[in-house]
Parts: C-alpha cells; structure tokens; sequence
C-alpha cells in the first residue's frame, strides 16, 4: 500500500464509485449524452470505447474489402479494461474531490463523496471482463432507416466504402444485439429517436436514485427491481 493511499484508509469505506455504461447503435447519441450528464453529475469522468481501436493497419479486411472495424478484434479491449480499473484505484485512493458542475441540480449537491465514471461505445456488454463491473447499464437502439441516414452525415478516418454500412455495420449491430437480448439481463434499452432532453432527464434520474442509495449504503433495492420501475425509454 503507498502512502499517498494509506493515509487515507479511514475515509476509503465512505468513497463510492458508481460505473455506467452507455452502450448501442452507432450515431444513437451516446457521445452526446455522456457529455451532457458529465455536465450535470459532480465527480464525473467519460471513457469514450473509441478511444481503443486499434489502427487501420491492425485491423482486419474480409473478402470483400470491408474493414472489420465493428467487431471487437478491432479494440484493444485489454487496454481499455485497464483504464478503467485504473480509474477506479485513483479515486479509492484519493480524498480530492473535484469542481462541481456550475448547473449540478440541488439533487446531487450531497453526493461529494461519490465518484462516477460514465463508459460509452458500441460494444461495451458483449465482452466478459467488462460485466462485472457496471452498476448500470443504457442501451441505445436506432431504427435501420434512421441509422443509416445519420450515419450518413458523419465523416470518418477511414471512410466508408460504398456498402459498408448494409455490408458490415448494421449486421454486426444486429449481431451483438440478438446476442445481449439472448443472454444479458439488467439492460435499460432506450430509444435513440427520442429527443436527446427525454433520454437524458431519464437517465440522470436513475442515476440520480441509485446515487442516493449509494450515499446512504442502502443497496438492498436490486438493479432487477430499478429496471422494472425504469421500463423501456
């Protein structure tokens, strides 16, 4: 144990640390919503999943020249793991507690000692080191049509080639979908098409609840229960 660490070992039962997961379909608005409540939740940090892919030439090209960018040999997973376990021994480790948010609501104004980290990709539930550690889990679904058009309108490095999207991404969106309806649970799917202040008032609300049970070390609700209460957005 370092020092930095050891000196404080008498308040480390009252540091709370609450993981969220921001997980679904590509351009369903998950950047923007972990942005937005970054914003309004005190102590709150974002792992973007982007961040860890690997580069162009480390990853794989099928048959028919598609880069297989939408699976998770394109990411560095390992890595990404670690941050976060890194994130979470830094603030175990310490008793800072950073800026609060200028528009944090009166809400949150007693939850100094809790610590959040928001995670958002596209791929977040489907790989088995990551599940032990959300506390809550938001999946955002898109329709195909409204997929593909906002998809569309973003540019990416490398772009896409022509049929990438109907050749590649929106099976494997379907893919790992089928997949968590099949074998995950605990899962609060919302509805991209939703304007962006509805998913956000209930996603921060939820966070919000499960923030207070945290404060109050009362953790006898069960996620199975919230979800219940939450229903599809």
């Amino acid at each position: 144990m370092t020092r930095e660490c050891g000196k404080e070992e008498l308040m480390r039962k009252a540091m709370k640390i609450l993981v969220v997961g921001l997980g679904g379909v590509t351009n369903g608005g998950k950047t923007t919503l972990a942005e937005k409540l970054k914003e309004m939740l005190p102590n709150c940090d974002i792992i973007s999943q982007d961040d860890f892919f690997k580069p162009e030439s480390e990853v794989e090209t099928d048959e028919r020249g598609f880069k297989l960018y939408d699976v998770l040999d394109a990411l560095y997973m390992d890595e990404m793991v670690k941050s976060i376990h890194n994130w979470m021994n830094s603030r175990t480790c310490s008793a800072v507690v950073t800026e609060e948010p200028q528009n944090t609501r009166d809400s949150v104004k007693n939850t100094e000692d809790v610590y959040i980290l928001i995670v958002e990709g596209f791929l977040l539930y489907n790989y088995e080191p990551l599940n032990e550690l959300w506390n809550r889990r938001y999946f955002l679904t898109l329709p195909y049509e409204e997929c593909k058009r906002r998809r569309s309108t973003r540019v990416y490095q490398p772009a896409d080639t022509p049929g990438y999207f109907d050749g590649h991404v929106w099976p494997m969106y379907l893919k790992y979908k089928n997949e968590l309806e099949e074998h995950a649970s605990n899962i609060v799917y919302l509805d991209g098409t939703k304007p962006q202040e509805e998913l956000l008032s209930c996603v921060y609300s939820d966070i919000i609840q499960e923030l207070k049970k945290l404060r109050e070390g009362n953790q006898q609700v069960s996620w199975h229960d919230n979800v219940e209460g939450l229903g599809s957005v």
